[in-house]
């Protein structure tokens, strides 16, 4: 990196975080530290929305994710604007009628103290968790890259996050997200035109979309009902429904950044843009991932684009085996040019197939490789992530943008990081104080008491998603992973609320131990891996509604007149 790059990034991250510090510095009471004095505006609602999905991880992890297996992943967010419309008319006027800090506190009010607290519970494992990976995520990538510090990176991001978030609370995350949004969206544009002009003089975007759909990498829907496939329209239409449903509907991560509006309309508005916003923004992230591919067409790539592997690999005895697939991927690429050449020339279908056939021996090679690299990490004793998904994008923006451009893409990264990681730490801290500490373990304090505890809980889980980060391991995929995390917790979740929502018949100890039995069933299926993930969320909710009903009425026969007599 040079000297530019440096004083962007920095200037960058620095400059929004004195801001939200200074703008929202001196909180007067919890209602303001938690709800922001209800203050926020329709677009600032969205933007803060959108900025908590928004993390490293989707800017790091969606265009490696199209990079290999194209556009289809954008079929996992049909379900957004379906859940955006349910929430709106549903959620959103009960949560405002009973005034409530978060959406567990609603379950207090239609069932118990005890399904308030087992839900809190359940909030803070899963999104404690995803805390840490979203910090976590940025820094692995860049340390490998950059040759940076892994644990001082987690370190810097972490202590940037809880600076304005202890300090200014729900206003400070809302106004740091407003232009943490503005320099990702402006990154993205400009990573975007700079990768179509560096494609050959004579391949427009058009051409380029037709190399990309000659390799398969444009199949955006795919209407099979396969179990094994992770993302079809299906999947994404129904899992995706329901995930988004839990997600922004009962995620306090999510549900206390619209409970910070004006009103109702504003909070309803917020969340329609975000809805409308939400697909197109991840079809573009994947386009760009797209267009990396592409330009790799026409410009050779490693076997891995993770630095740590290729090193460890060519300094262990696994040397020659690895250079042999390197040599192999640079004759598939050779030839792949004239087949890319001949196919642009006539669009001949015939072409397009021999593409896809050198794109699976490269597919293959890289799997190959793979198998190698987790060789040579344990004949070395080493942890090194053999899949490259994380690392692709990376890897483009440090060998290929301008100077200041490449500190510009970094900062769109680390903004994103600090945004969802604002939004977590500022939702786990909530949810402790208002429906634990408060609720249950230090009552009748006055307002002052359980401002600076919000503030120590921020603290506190911000130490504890630092120190998740510095042990955590990279998965398959980021982003996958953490919708895996989401996707056991969540459906379960969302039936409690539904059966709060729309069956009145069933009360608070049916709920309870239908809850129970739930998340145990869910965490063995996901175990055994009974179906792809983004299913879990609809067998999860459905699961806790029937249990609740039936253990309903058995409890409501078991007390009958005629039974006791």
């Amino acid at each position: 990196m040079e000297i530019l790059d440096w004083i962007v990034l920095l200037g960058t991250l620095l400059t929004i975080v004195a801001y939200g510090t200074w703008k929202t510095r001196g909180s007067k009471n919890v209602d303001d530290y938690i709800k922001g004095g209800n203050e926020a505006k329709w677009w600032t609602i969205g933007l803060s929305v959108m900025a908590t999905q928004a993390s490293a991880i989707t800017f790091l992890s969606t265009p490696g994710q199209a990079f290999h297996d194209g556009m289809g992943f954008v079929q996992f967010y049909f379900g957004v604007p379906i859940a955006m419309v349910v929430i709106c008319l549903v959620f959103i006027p009960l949560y405002h009628r009973l005034k409530v800090y978060t959406a567990y506190e609603f379950l207090e009010n239609r069932f118990d103290l005890k399904t308030r607290s087992l839900t809190a519970m359940l909030f803070l494992i899963q999104r404690g968790l995803a805390a840490g990976i979203t910090i976590y995520a940025p820094a692995i990538i860049l340390s490998a890259v950059l040759g940076w510090n892994l644990n001082l990176l987690i370190v810097i991001i972490g202590i940037l996050v809880i600076i304005y978030t202890v300090s200014g609370g729900t206003k400070a995350v809302s106004i740091t997200q407003k232009h943490q949004m503005a320099v990702i969206f402006t990154g993205m544009f400009v990573a975007f035109f700079i990768i179509v002009s560096k494609l050959p003089a004579d391949i427009t975007f058009t051409k380029a979309l037709n190399i990309a759909g000659a390799s398969g990498k444009m199949d955006v829907l795919d209407f099979s009902f396969d179990f094994n496939n992770r993302y079809t329209f299906w999947s994404g239409i129904i899992g995706g429904t329901f995930l988004a449903l839990s997600y922004f509907g009962t995620d306090q991560s999510q549900v206390q950044r619209y409970l910070s509006g004006k009103s109702i309309k504003e909070m309803q508005m917020g969340l329609i843009f975000n809805g409308l916003l939400k697909v197109p923004m991840q079809f573009f992230i994947l386009l760009v991932g797209v267009m990396v591919f592409v330009f790799y067409q026409f410009n050779a790539s490693p076997v891995s684009f993770n630095p740590d592997a290729s090193k460890t690999v060519l300094s262990s005895s696994y040397a020659q085996e690895y250079q042999t697939i390197e040599a192999e991927q640079a004759v598939i690429f050779n030839d792949k040019q004239e087949l890319i050449k001949l196919y642009i020339e006539t669009q001949d279908e015939k072409y397009s197939e021999l593409i896809n056939a050198a794109n699976k021996k490269d597919r293959e090679n890289r799997e190959a490789a793979k198998v190698i690299i987790k060789k040579a990490s344990d004949e070395k004793k080493l942890s090194v992530e053999t899949n490259d998904k994380d690392y692709v994008f990376i890897h483009f923006i440090l060998n290929n943008l301008p100077r200041g451009l490449i500190g510009l893409l970094l900062a769109v990264i680390l903004s994103a990081a600090m945004s969802s990681t604002a939004s977590e730490l500022n939702a786990l801290s909530s949810t402790t104080t208002m429906d634990l500490y408060k609720r249950s373990i230090v009552k009748d304090k006055d307002d002052t008491h359980y401002l600076k505890a919000s503030k120590w809980f921020t603290f506190g889980w911000g130490v504890l998603a630092i120190l998740i980060a510095c042990i955590a391991y990279l998965a398959d995929n980021l982003i996958q992973l953490v919708n895996i995390i989401g996707s056991i917790f969540y459906g379960n979740v969302l039936g409690i609320f539904l059966l709060a929502f729309f069956f009145k018949y069933v009360k608070a100890n049916a709920v309870f131990i239908a809850a129970l039995i739930t998340q145990a069933i869910v965490i063995i299926g996901w175990w055994y891996d009974w179906m792809p993930y983004l299913w879990l969320n609809l067998f999860g909710c459905a699961l806790v509604v029937l249990i609740a009903y039936f253990i309903q009425v058995i409890s409501l026969n078991n007390n009958s007149p005629e039974k006791i007599k």
